[in-house]
């Protein structure tokens, strides 16, 4: 049995700070990240939470990510935002982006930001559910290291490279939030697994041969499993377009692991598009998602994508989060 410890998301948020700090990182990109990780715990994605704090420290230590890094907007079009994050996180490059991006959207009706030389941005949507507090429609995409093979093949071209969607509902938060890797699931849960010694479930990653396995670590060594088969591929290949591509950042098949030591920055990219509703359909946008939200609210036992985290996240700020001892021991001893 797991053994965990009951933390509020304050606490979370500040033992994140610390850590960062004291591995290295400047406040001023401990912070953004810190509030990201308390926020993943209070979703229940604790796979992108604090475990990922020690491999966090781990990679500014090393010198995989440049943790007093300073990222360098630029605006070359009126509906156009780029931000290179100069090896350092990614959370810093995209707040720094929204800055620019939301009002330019605002007064565009719809506008691009292209993040590269950037980092792992853990949880896709915490950063387009932001977009749709500011009452747009928000698209994020990231590529990560190739982990996905093609259909037919057995060696990785491509990262679970998620997308995500954030809708604004009428209160100031989303009516409906999708975020999704291109695998069945995130590759953070199979090393999660692997880290506690765990079996996966058939159907979660394959080995070097392209075969179903249980073993997380063999699953690691081989590839992830697409969703849908090739549909999960052609997602993964439309993610690396945007996100690679189209920011100028590296290619999955030439970025370095977002685990480990070894390959220096992997230099991967985001890329968001932020679209004002108004501006495309007025009033009949919020009557058409309410609409929609409806017809899915109306069936007995159906849920929105997106309700479980809505849930998580009223519970944590009322109960706080249950948090592994286990991570939290080797937290502790970074700061020790």
């Amino acid at each position: 049995m797991i053994e965990t410890r009951t933390l509020t998301l304050a606490e979370i948020e500040d033992l994140s700070f610390r850590a960062l700090v004291a591995a290295g990182t400047s406040a001023a990109n401990a912070r953004p990240l810190a509030v990201a990780t308390a926020a993943t715990e209070a979703d229940g994605v604790a796979s992108h939470g604090l475990a990922y704090i020690p491999i966090y420290c781990e990679h500014v230590q090393c010198g995989k990510v440049d943790g007093q890094a300073v990222p360098v907007l630029d605006q070359p079009r009126p509906g156009v935002v780029t931000v290179d994050a100069a090896t350092g996180f990614a959370h810093s490059a995209i707040d720094v982006g929204f800055e620019a991006l939301i009002p330019a959207a605002r007064d565009q009706g719809i506008a691009a930001l292209a993040i590269r030389n950037s980092y792992n941005c853990g949880v896709l949507g915490y950063h387009t559910y932001r977009l749709a507090q500011a009452g747009l429609v928000g698209l994020g995409f990231t590529n990560a290291p190739a982990s996905i093979a093609p259909s037919g093949g057995a060696q990785p071209v491509v990262g679970t490279n998620p997308f995500s969607i954030a809708v604004p509902g009428q209160d100031g938060q989303p009516a409906l939030l999708i975020d999704q890797s291109a695998s069945t699931i995130a590759k953070s849960e199979v090393m999660k697994h692997a880290r506690e010694g765990r079996p996966i479930p058939v159907g979660w990653a394959l080995d070097t041969e392209g075969n179903p396995t249980t073993d997380p670590n063999v699953g690691l060594k081989g590839s992830m499993a697409p969703s849908g088969g090739y549909k999960g591929v052609g997602v993964a290949l439309l993610t690396e377009v945007l996100a690679a591509a189209l920011t100028g950042a590296t290619l999955g098949i030439h970025a370095s692991p977002f685990s480990g030591t070894a390959g220096g920055p992997p230099k991967t990219g985001q890329f968001f598009v932020a679209i004002d509703p108004s501006a495309t359909a007025g009033d009949a946008f919020a009557v058409s998602i309410a609409n929609l939200v409806d017809a899915i609210r109306s069936q007995d036992g159906a849920h929105l994508p997106g309700d479980g985290r809505g849930a998580h996240r009223l519970a944590a700020a009322r109960e706080g989060v249950a948090v592994n001892t286990a991570t939290l021991a080797k937290i502790e001893a970074l700061l020790a």
